[in-house]
């Protein structure tokens, strides 16, 4: 009798195998929304848990037919050789939910990591598109332009690790048909973006730089000027001094 409820114990655990395999393991799943993906992330943790839980009765099933070879040891190698199917079924089981669990896990991961990737873009370009309108009508004064340029050439030295990261993470979860749409449709409205006011900021540092370039150069020539006009205001004074008659002055002192 403890013999066949013990071949019954073994023939409802392999029966548990196969409906758990089928569940969690053979289904097609399309995640088109990150709620779609959060909750399989959570069914197969759960999976993952009851799954691990029929250790403890695999390994009582394990000991009582043991115990029955060493009293009856003909039933008992019968049970043996269906115990040692149901153990590598019970190890295959648990070894393939624990990588989809992982596999699922890791591709949640990525998800996060690309928003969080997103979100620090998205930051910075509102802080480019900020220091472009700042260089709209400046006063017209060399030091406000200067300063200006200076301020936007610092947002512009923004490193390009996150815009790699943005696209690597999100080619990988639109290769593996996770979340496709929804990403592309982020990565699309993310790179129009980066190109519009990446290329209206460097329009701008070239017009600044530009406007900052005759700036200078007018400031020269109007020190150049002062100058030669400082030395001219010195020689008509000297002139004046001596009382040198004007036409035995230099022409241009004339």
């Amino acid at each position: 009798e403890k013999a066949v409820n013990l071949k019954k114990d073994l023939a409802e655990m392999q029966e548990w195998m196969t409906q758990a395999e089928e569940e969690y393991l053979e289904k097609d799943f399309e995640y088109k929304s990150p709620e779609e993906l959060e909750n399989a992330v959570e069914e197969m943790k759960r999976a993952k848990e009851d799954v691990l839980q029929k250790e403890v009765r695999v390994k009582i099933l394990k000991d009582n037919i043991k115990m029955l070879a060493t009293k009856v040891p003909s039933s008992g190698q019968d049970l043996a050789t269906e115990l040692n199917v149901v153990l590598e079924n019970y190890q295959l089981l648990c070894n393939r939910i624990r990588g989809k669990c992982h596999t699922l896990e890791e591709v949640w991961s990525c998800w996060i990591e690309l928003l969080q990737y997103l979100d620090l873009e998205a930051a910075w370009l509102n802080n480019l598109e900020e220091r472009v309108q700042m260089t709209e009508n400046l006063p017209d004064k060399l030091d406000a332009v200067n300063d200006a340029l200076e301020s936007l050439e610092s947002v512009l030295r923004h490193p390009a690790d996150n815009r790699t990261q943005i696209r690597e993470l999100g080619q990988t979860l639109i290769d593996g048909g996770i979340l496709d749409d929804i990403i592309s449709e982020k990565l699309e409205a993310f790179n129009a973006r980066y190109e519009e006011l990446s290329h209206l900021a460097v329009s701008r540092q070239i017009a600044l730089e530009q406007q900052l370039q005759t700036m200078r150069e007018t400031d020269h020539m109007l020190q150049v000027l002062q100058e030669n006009l400082v030395e001219l205001d010195r020689q008509l004074t000297s002139y004046l001094t001596d009382r040198v008659d004007a036409f035995q002055m230099p022409q241009e002192a004339q």
